[in-house]
């Protein structure tokens, strides 16, 4: 039987591989996220067992209203909405806008949604996959703090659902081209700095990303629970 698979920020980058992969193999999936007409092309693209959801993760009422939609057996999650805020300039209220920003698009993007269908996951085999940031590990002000409260939220929620079978882990990417997060930032110079932080000499692809994903979402995985899988080609390690 096909799965219901729950994919957030997949009209893009990450977000769409995920969803594509998990739409080849034939499973039902959800993607959500903000902006219709990106959803609307995505699913178009992706074909036909893919549907889009209009939803801001950030506001409860919108996530309220979103569940109507969803599907009442939800057998893989994958938490991969998120942002970073761009306010700038200094001083008190432009500081509270930044890490309020980052909390807000960051995590309570993914404690909304997961902690309202966590009655929807399937006892026995259910999967929650989210996406974090090498940022969480590194620094990154704001941005890597708010990241970072997700490992610790995920190490709760492996605890929480563990009794019911059901796995929770995160997948911790480094620098990956075909997304939006860095914009024009990640010109030819920036990618050979960042590529050359790395253990290989090469920045990632949004399909090495998703392939983490589905790992921990398939069956093979049911045992690996409560981690941090890093997908960073050795950023991490640097050098």
């Amino acid at each position: 039987m096909a799965r219901n698979v729950v994919v957030t920020g997949g009209g893009t980058g990450i977000g769409y591989e995920v969803a594509r992969r998990f739409a080849e193999a034939g499973e039902n999936v959800v993607i959500v996220g903000r902006r219709r007409e990106v959803l609307e092309k995505a699913a178009a693209d992706l074909g036909p067992n893919v549907t889009p959801l209009v939803c801001d993760l950030a506001d409860p009422d919108a996530v309220e209203t979103a569940l109507q939609e969803l599907p009442q057996r939800i057998d893989v999650l994958v938490n991969n909405a998120g942002s970073r805020e761009t306010v700038i300039g200094g001083g008190p209220h432009a500081l509270l806008a930044r890490w309020r920003g980052d909390f807000e698009r960051n995590v309570l993007t993914v404690v909304l949604l997961t902690e309202s269908i966590r009655d929807r996951l399937t006892p026995g085999s259910g999967r929650v996959v989210t996406i974090s940031s090498i940022a969480a590990l590194r620094g990154a002000g704001s941005y890597g703090a708010a990241k970072a409260s997700l490992h610790a939220w995920n190490h709760f929620l492996a605890a929480q659902l563990g009794t019911s079978g059901i796995t929770a882990n995160i997948v911790a990417p480094g620098t990956v081209a075909g997304t939006e997060f860095f914009g024009p930032r990640l010109d030819d110079a920036e990618v050979a700095r960042r590529a050359a932080r790395t253990l290989l000499g090469r920045i990632g692809e949004t399909g090495e990303v998703a392939a983490a994903v589905h790992f921990l979402a398939s069956p093979e995985a049911g045992f690996i629970t409560g981690e941090i899988l890093h997908c960073n080609g050795g950023e991490l390690l640097g050098r």
